[in-house]
């Protein structure tokens, strides 16, 4: 049996995005059931960024994509799980989400080709790397990581919120480790990889990781 909910504004909201994306991706089976254990899953007491906000905030961000995306039911589905499992001490959270959606999607009436579509978005979030051409994979990763392009406000909020889910990692190796991860991130010739994220985010989510990393390496 799933944990019990703790109240949440934008579970009502998400549960319908559920409903609706299951019956477009072909589902036959009441998806309640599975929406609940997964809204569980997101509110799980390890989290501080990778909550219901985040993924209610990558659900709005497919709207806005989704006209890049050749099965934009399956790229919300993928939402949906690619960070279902979530333990920030792991390094195969989303080799574990993929193979949940692998075992879910079968049993909600979701056909294997489709199944496979979404687990491959979500092994795809570990590298947020889409080849030209997969606009499937584009739009999740563009949606994912649209969360760099924010105010500077809100950008700061979430890089407080990483830090609290590496609450166990000393500052010091911390501070290393994010600004690894920002320099990466900075060498890419391009974050984003459709038009819109292209010519809205790139330029904000620029100069948020590099005013990021200017104050772990100061």
């Amino acid at each position: 049996m799933a944990p019990a909910l703790s109240p949440h504004p934008a579970h009502h909201e998400l549960r319908d995005r559920w409903a609706a994306a299951v019956a477009a991706a072909g589902g036959t089976v009441s998806p309640e059931p599975y929406a609940d254990a997964l809204l569980a899953r997101w509110g799980e007491p390890q989290r501080r960024y990778h909550t219901t906000d985040h993924l209610l905030a990558v659900l709005r961000h497919i709207d806005v994509l989704e006209v890049y995306a050749a099965e934009p039911a399956l790229v919300r589905l993928a939402a949906w799980f690619h960070d279902a499992v979530y333990l920030p001490d792991r390094s195969e959270n989303e080799e574990r989400s993929a193979r949940l959606a692998e075992r879910a999607l079968p049993e909600l009436g979701v056909d294997a080709s489709r199944t496979g579509e979404v687990a491959r978005l979500v092994r795809l979030t570990v590298t947020h790397d889409a080849a030209d051409g997969d606009g499937n994979g584009a739009v999740l990763c563009d949606a994912d990581l649209a969360v760099l392009a924010g105010e500077p406000e809100a950008y700061a909020a979430y890089a407080a919120a990483v830090r609290e889910e590496y609450g166990f990692v000393p500052d010091d190796a911390f501070r290393a480790g994010r600004a690894d991860v920002l320099r990466q991130l900075l060498a890419l010739p391009r974050l984003f990889r459709t038009p819109y994220g292209t010519g809205n985010w790139e330029a904000d989510a620029r100069r948020n990781m590099a005013a990021e990393l200017a104050r772990l390496t100061a």
